[in-house]
């Protein structure tokens, strides 16, 4: 039996759920808020010790990045995830999960080869994009004299 690339995308949308979407966007919000909070008052707490700003800049940075690390180890990352939906994809919290999570899927592959080399494959993408688009942007900026 042969169906029809439009046959099958109207089987397809009859046999999903219908998602939540204002659930969705409302549990997004408060949890990402909720990280973007807690930065917030880690690095205000940081600044009011002797801590320069770009040193506190940095420690909550960590902070943050061992924080879902752990959490992405532990399992429990995932389950806020399955909550929170987008929230979690604050940019750290996000990122030091997709690495972690790739981490431990390829682990049983060895140290090398599993665990070094695929906690990049998604990450890695984002690393070459993010340092190719500053340096063309920190050339455009140079040569152009908007700084």
């Amino acid at each position: 039996m042969s169906i029809s690339n439009e046959e099958y995308g109207k089987m397809a949308k009859r046999a999903s759920p219908s998602s939540p979407v204002i659930k969705d966007c409302l549990m997004a919000f408060i949890f990402g808020g909720a990280i973007c909070c807690f930065a917030q008052v880690l690095l205000t707490w940081f600044k009011s010790t002797a801590m320069t700003l770009e040193e506190s800049k940095a420690l909550t940075t960590v902070i943050l990045i061992a924080i879902t690390a752990i959490l992405t180890a532990l399992g429990v990352f995932d389950k806020i995830a399955k909550t929170a939906g987008a929230g979690t994809a604050v940019p750290i919290s996000g990122f030091a999960n997709s690495i972690v999570s790739a981490a431990l899927e390829f682990q049983t592959e060895g140290r090398i080869l599993g665990t070094a080399a695929q906690m990049f494959t998604l990450a890695g993408p984002v690393i070459v994009f993010g340092c190719s688009t500053a340096a063309v942007y920190g050339m455009f900026v140079y040569f152009f004299g908007l700084y």
